[in-house]
């Protein structure tokens, strides 16, 4: 390995390792620069496995003792990366505006089931959590069978 193919390499990971940080951020702005931070490393790794630069596939006709032709397939590959890294910026900002328009803010937040999960795991609970513990599930009518965790129902 080179050493440009290796500084390529190491970029690439930074790159990698950026984008995935800001992926899982709350903001819906960090969320779109980490999809932009991660296509321009997948363009980049996808050029490097691509090799050394040739000349272009389209002339065609081998001379003897010429440059090798370059594979296009990393090309093709690079150009439908950036295509896909297009259509989900413009996804994710479309979210954003509306998220901002609609609520104020581009955060996201967390559902009840998140919320429910979470308290469930804290091991100091008050007596309205233990209850929760217990069994009352979202959607569920607190009279109805399920909730009375009698599986048959009413059995007078």
């Amino acid at each position: 390995m080179t050493t440009v193919s290796l500084a390529m390499a190491v970029v690439v990971a930074a790159l990698y390792a950026v984008g995935f940080y800001l992926l899982l951020q709350r903001s819906l702005m960090r969320v779109l620069l980490g999809v932009v931070v991660l296509g321009h490393g997948a363009n980049l790794l996808l050029q490097l496995t691509g090799g050394p630069p040739a000349r272009p596939p389209i002339l065609g006709g081998s001379a003897e003792g010429s440059a090798p032709l370059a594979d296009p397939l990393p090309q093709a590959l690079a150009l439908t990366a950036v295509v896909i890294t297009f259509a989900m910026t413009t996804y994710l900002l479309a979210l954003g505006y509306r998220s901002w328009v609609l609520v104020g803010h581009d955060e996201v937040q967390d559902d009840l089931e998140d919320r429910r999960i979470a308290r469930r795991r804290t091991p100091t609970a008050s007596m309205g959590e233990e209850a929760d513990e217990q069994g009352d599930e979202v959607g569920v009518d607190p009279g109805s069978a399920a909730a009375s965790g009698d599986p048959v129902g009413d059995r007078s």
